[in-house]
């Protein structure tokens, strides 16, 4: 491309979940498009999150149904982890997923794949520094800002001359640590505890906060509690970290405080697991005009619009639920608009998600304060795994369902399914929200037996009780 020939109808900054299918979509409409992406196609999901941290969970698991072999009648002696082998399966999957990804976009017509960094000269035009350290300029009719979200480190004294782990570095480690102290007990802290303990370590979670998951119902955190725990990851809760020290040899120490006490802990690994924060420090949207919140989260309306006409953020840098398929629907509406000349919104969407902890967790619709806070009248179905019969035949008891009807139309609210493959079941439920289905519907629904699914008889009968 000619320095000369830098004129798109539309630029993606950043190639993520979101990013490109919409610049496919824009290119496939005749539209000359530009994705600019600064390491890897794919985003977050493909490289640094769902894809790799869901292979690692799958071969965790394997390790630990191959520790219970003995409660199904088979004998299986001297189960260990080749760790290297582990990780090596994670990046295949990964390369092969980012490799798929690539190659749609270089393929696509009308569209230009440029690796570099991004940042706004004004609002329509974008200057990129390449690998090779060369700058062009271009411009466009319409951007779209897709570029995600990196982990948060906190400001602990000490932290910075340890080397720590974050959710991205820990998953190239060569070894298993010995001892895994975890700063954070949400998704991200629990899914790679449970995991990590899995594979060997021994693990503590350090959750400031007096329950896990604070977007879920106490009843509900303390099932997730009591699951943890009984894997044998040891939970800190009400408990942050005050400083970091250097220990004997290359083992870190940490000072813990809690409201009752302080306590020294020692690890060789440290995870910083405390959420995450916008890739926005390069972008100067200052000079575009496009304006942030106070924790640098990229401000958009319900069509997904900044601040600055024709410029658009997707996905995580927008803040709301860092989920890939948000990113994913967020590309659905600016398509609907931008393309189809339609009208769609983000307002008023469902927000389905599953923690891959094991059981899983599946989360859609509302919680009990979520009903109450909107003063809507509702009962609750509610029901241990251990009355499902296909999870007793496949020792796996654990969690239990609790699902949300309205009291006047018999409708489903929302739903928490803690247990074996709750992310599918969570779906059900969501399917029902979708059409609008009262629970009698599923409560008197022939499901095939014995699955998972003819569950829902059984706990919406509780409700006739």
């Amino acid at each position: 491309m000619n320095d000369t020939d830098n004129k798109y109808d539309a630029i993606v900054i950043g190639s993520g979940q979101g990013g490109n299918p919409l610049a496919v979509a824009f290119a496939n409409a005749g539209r000359r498009t530009a994705v600019i992406e600064k390491q890897y196609v794919g985003g977050t999901c493909i490289n640094y999150g769902c894809t790799p941290t869901k292979s690692l969970v799958a071969s965790a698991r394997t390790a630990y149904l191959a520790n219970r072999a003995q409660e199904f009648g088979v004998n299986v002696s001297d189960v260990s982890v080749d760790f290297k082998s582990v990780i090596q399966r994670k990046n295949e999957i990964v390369e092969s997923f980012r490799t798929g990804s690539r190659k749609r976009l270089e393929q696509a017509e009308n569209l230009d794949l440029i690796f570099g960094t991004a940042r706004f000269i004004n609002a329509h035009e974008i200057e990129v520094i390449e690998k090779n350290e060369r700058a062009k300029r271009l411009l466009a009719d319409d951007i779209i800002i897709n570029i995600g979200a990196k982990p948060y480190i906190p400001d602990i004294p000490g932290l910075n001359k340890i080397s720590y782990l974050d959710s991205t570095c820990i998953m190239e480690l060569n070894q298993i640590p010995d001892h895994l102290i975890i700063l954070g007990g949400g998704y991200i802290g629990l899914e790679f505890g449970q995991m990590f303990h899995r594979f060997g370590s021994r693990v503590i979670v350090i959750h400031r906060g007096s329950q896990l998951f604070n977007r879920e119902d106490p009843d509900i955190a303390e099932e997730v509690l009591k699951i943890i725990q009984d894997d044998g990851v040891e939970v800190l809760l009400n408990s942050t970290i005050e400083k970091v020290l250097s220990a004997s040899g290359d083992n870190i120490e940490v000072v813990c405080r809690s409201t009752e006490s302080e306590t020294r802990i020692e690890g060789d690994k440290l995870l910083v697991a405390t959420g995450r924060s916008p890739n926005t420090d390069e972008l100067n949207l200052e000079a575009a005009g496009i304006e942030i919140d106070r924790h640098g989260y990229i401000k958009v309306d319900d069509k997904l619009k900044t601040t600055t006409s024709q410029v658009y953020a997707i996905g995580d840098v927008k803040g709301g639920p860092a989920f890939t398929h948000i990113s994913y629907d967020d590309y659905r509406v600016l398509r609907t608009n931008l393309l189809d000349g339609g009208n769609a919104t983000i307002s008023g969407r469902q927000i389905p998600y599953t923690v891959f902890i094991d059981p899983q967790l599946g989360r859609v619709g509302f919680s009990e304060k979520d009903a109450s806070d909107k003063g809507i009248s509702y009962r609750v179905a509610k029901m241990p795994m251990s009355y499902v019969a296909r999870a007793i035949e496949m020792n796996e008891t654990r969690g239990v369902m609790k699902v949300l009807v309205e009291q006047k139309t018999d409708k489903i609210l929302g739903c928490a399914i803690l247990g074996i493959d709750g992310g599918e079941i969570m779906a059900i439920l969501q399917v029902a929200m979708m059409g609008d289905i009262p629970y009698t519907q599923l409560r008197d629904g022939i499901f095939a037996h014995p699955t998972l699914a003819e569950s829902m008889n059984n706990l919406f009968m509780g409700l006739d009780s």
